[in-house]
């Protein structure tokens, strides 16, 4: 008995521990700055690599909508596991 009612306890705690909807929030504007980041690194790389001047704007497009697409399917998830 006393180990069952030890059980349920960690059950409620792990269901009371997830992150705040702000933190996440938070969080997803990192990475879609980082997101966003990386493209261009990728896309001044791609310019040096070719020799062509329009990998970087392309790429750095391509990544905000990514980062986009991203964050949305993150709000959305968020929002259903609240209801």
């Amino acid at each position: 008995m006393a180990t069952q009612q030890r059980n349920n306890k960690r059950k409620n705690q792990k269901k009371g521990k997830s992150p705040s909807k702000y933190l996440r929030f938070t969080s997803a504007a990192f990475q879609m700055g980082a997101t966003i980041w990386l493209g261009n690194l990728l896309g001044n790389w791609l310019d040096s690599k070719f020799d062509k001047d329009f990998w970087e704007s392309t790429v750095t497009l391509l990544s905000v909508f990514m980062a986009m697409y991203i964050v949305i399917a993150q709000v959305i998830k968020v929002s259903k596991e609240d209801d």
